[in-house]
């Protein structure tokens, strides 16, 4: 799993990824001081949570995550602060954060924090680089035809193995795991381009028709990509 910490404390930088570090060693972390290097990294890395500091130079973190999050639409945001002030609070919310961090940062709450975003977010979280690169290729190939065999080959190892490696740590297997994948990336197309047909979000999304799309869609999500859009456009910035 790939995070991002922003902070313009190089020491503040340093404890998060130690406190991190010591609970999920596999994790690849990247350190920013500022938005210019954070949207830097954005650009060219693809990460899944992100703790931003609400105060930084220039730009703040919370114009930071508008950018965040037009570059990654899937990125999650936990903000970091110093000042438990209810207009940032609120302007979170409306930004989608996930939660919020005081400082000092207390170790007990951070790990719960992140537990609570792993339980959420499951299917994201790996403990081994082979699972982690597996992960990667589902996430930039779930729009192309994908198998175990595929899968296996790409890394180098058997397909059984990769089956019981993959459910192991990740706790849904292979084929389960990339339904749900490209079901939230639909979601994402869905809201982001109100103009696209179902049949069009269901060939980008990988389903190979789109009848097939809309009942897989209905069984993840309990109703129709349709139906989706139309509860959540109002909401979507």
């Amino acid at each position: 799993m790939k995070l991002l910490i922003v902070d313009d404390e190089p020491l503040e930088l340093e404890q998060l990824t130690l406190l991190i570090k010591q609970k999920w060693p596999a994790w690849e972390i990247c350190c920013a001081e500022d938005a210019s290097q954070a949207l830097k990294l954005s650009r060219e890395r693809k990460f899944i949570l992100a703790l931003i500091d609400i105060h930084l130079p220039g730009l703040s973190g919370l114009d930071l995550i508008e950018l965040l999050r037009k570059d990654q639409p899937n990125l999650h945001f936990i903000i970091t602060t110093a000042y438990q002030d209810f207009s940032y609070a609120q302007k979170s919310i409306k930004l989608g954060v996930m939660d919020y961090l005081v400082k000092p940062i207390i170790e007990h709450e951070l790990t719960e924090i992140i537990k609570k975003f792993i339980e959420n977010n499951r299917y994201s979280v790996a403990k081994s680089n082979l699972i982690e690169q597996v992960l990667d290729i589902i996430d930039s190939d779930y729009n192309l035809r994908i198998s175990l065999e595929s899968l296996a080959e790409s890394v180098h190892v058997s397909p059984n193995y990769l089956s019981k490696k993959f459910s192991e740590e990740i706790g849904v297997s292979i084929p389960s795991f990339v339904m749900k994948c490209r079901v939230g990336k639909a979601k994402t197309i869905l809201l982001k381009y109100p103009e696209y047909n179902m049949s069009l979000i269901a060939e980008l999304t990988g389903f190979h028709s789109q009848h097939y799309f809309t009942n897989i869609f209905k069984k993840y999500e309990g109703i129709t990509p349709s139906k989706y859009r139309e509860l959540k456009s109002g909401n979507y910035d």
